[in-house]
């Protein structure tokens, strides 16, 4: 009877996880001046997964800003350009200059607290090439029944696919951007310091959705 008990906490354990952070996948800590964040590294998306872990290590991000931050949507950061930028100034153009293939996995999806890949615009890169730098950490909404079944029928309409009942489910119950699937990265997910994610994404910013006061990435440590 114990033995059986073990067993079903195990595969609730495993359900509840998701099998994109199953064990093996690389884990990383990001420090940042409004708190720690750790996350898992897909290995769904090796091209992704392999660059971040080499500009970590180079330690490409240390003292990098989140430069952009849209409350209810997304915090970014990644661009070089931001180490040194003086208050007010624009950014979001800087990186390295290579792209990296876009790495579309349908059951890896934009839910809250997702890592995923910037990048320009398809006018210029109809192939979805990702930013060899910059990211952005999801935080979107929580969709009602309603909400989300009129997403999906708008996304229809303008050629994306409808949402898929496993998408629906999870745009309702933990929340996230599901309009972004299919045209973004996910290469990762934040694992603690949710709470983090939450705290900047409430800060006030510029017109430029540039943080009034300067939210710093400390260091990206590769932990396993």
């Amino acid at each position: 009877m114990k033995k059986s008990i073990y067993m079903l906490l195990v595969v609730a354990a495993m359900l509840f996880s998701g099998c994109a952070s199953s064990n093996g996948n690389t884990k990383v800590v990001m420090e940042t001046t409004a708190g720690t964040m750790e996350f898992v590294l897909y290995n769904e998306t090796p091209k992704h997964r392999d660059n971040f872990i080499k500009l970590a290590q180079e330690q490409y991000f240390d003292s990098l800003l989140f430069h952009r931050v849209i409350k209810n949507f997304m915090i970014q950061g990644g661009d070089p350009d931001s180490k040194y930028a003086e208050q007010g100034v624009r950014l979001g153009e800087g990186g390295p200059s290579y792209r990296i293939d876009a790495e579309f996995i349908p059951t890896i999806m934009h839910k809250r607290g997702a890592l995923a890949a910037a990048r320009e615009g398809d006018a210029v890169n109809p192939m979805k090439k990702s930013s060899a730098s910059q990211f952005y950490i999801v935080w979107g909404k929580v969709y009602t029944g309603e909400e989300i079944e009129g997403m999906s029928q708008r996304m229809k309409e303008v050629g994306m696919g409808e949402l898929t009942a496993e998408q629906k489910k999870l745009y309702t119950t933990v929340g996230g951007t599901p309009f972004l699937d299919g045209q973004y990265t996910v290469f990762g997910e934040i694992t603690k310091g949710l709470e983090v994610v939450d705290k900047i994404q409430n800060v006030a910013t510029d017109m430029f959705d540039r943080p009034n006061q300067d939210v710093r990435i400390l260091s990206i440590k590769v932990i396993e």
